[in-house]
This record gives structure tokens, C-alpha cells and sequence, in this order.
């Protein structure tokens, strides 16, 4: 059986991964190690985080699409310095599109049974995300 193929969704809709590199799983990674993708879990201990900070891509795990420990981990990895390329894959659905991209994903990666469940047009309506930011409203109204 194949594996599914993958969607990468970013603010211009569904597109293919151009990501050449390739990933390794966190635990494989020695400090300041720079040269390859780096696949995060969502249990990944935050003290861990700034060993990360100079990858060139960095996949936070979603393995489900209620478990936001992954929106954390990418909020705290952009406040330490990362300024890679930030990708959040598995389980986020088309609702926890803006909330990805606040929290500093740049791209979500889906699987094509998902895409084919929500397609581009739902990613499209929450890709306006800095405009309808609730936070946001709150805060300019003080």
C-alpha cells in the first residue's frame, strides 16, 4: 500500500512540497546542526527547543487535531531566534489554519484524504489571517 501523498497549504492555497532536503527526527540531531529538516513531536520538552534554532526547516508533528501542544512549540521556537522555514504537519484542519500562522508556521502539511475532506477553498477563507485577528482587535482597541 502507498502512502498517501501530501498537500502543502500555505496562504495562496494547496500546492506541492518543494522542500528538498530531508528530515531527520529530533533525537538524531546534534546541537546547532543546520543542514538538514528536523521533525519535531508535539511532546518535544521547550527546553530542547534552542537546540533547533539554526535549522533551515523545522516539521512540528500534529497527531491529532485537537493536541495544540505544536502551535506552543512554534510560537516559543520563532520568540528563540528560529527563522527557518516552519511547517506543521498531520492532523490541522482548515479552522486551525490562522491560529497556525499566528503562532509562526509558515506552510501546513495534509494528506490528500484530508484535502480531498476540506478542500482549498476552506484553507483560502482563513488565509486572510492577519486581518481577523481577534487579539489584535482587543489590543488596538486600548
Amino acid at each position: 500500500m502507498c502512502d498517501p501523498m501530501t498537500v502543502i497549504v500555505t496562504d495562496a492555497g494547496f500546492g506541492v512540497d518543494d522542500w528538498t532536503g530531508s528530515f531527520r527526527q529530533a533525537r538524531e540531531m546534534a546541537a546547532n546542526d543546520c543542514g538538514d529538516g528536523v521533525d519535531l513531536p508535539s511532546d518535544t520538552d521547550p527546553a530542547a527547543l534552542t537546540r533547533f534554532t539554526n535549522a533551515a526547516m523545522i516539521r512540528i508533528d500534529f497527531p491529532t487535531s485537537a493536541d495544540g501542544r505544536g502551535f506552543t512549540l512554534a510560537a516559543m521556537l520563532r520568540r528563540a531566534g528560529f527563522a527557518g522555514r516552519l511547517r506543521a504537519r498531520g492532523h490541522v484542519l482548515a479552522d486551525q489554519y490562522a491560529m497556525a500562522r499566528r503562532a509562526g508556521f509558515d506552510e501546513v502539511e495534509i494528506d490528500d484524504t484530508l484535502a480531498a475532506r476540506q478542500p482549498q477553498d476552506q484553507w483560502l477563507a482563513r488565509a486572510d489571517w492577519q486581518n481577523h485577528n481577534y487579539q489584535a482587535r482587543l489590543r488596538a482597541q486600548k
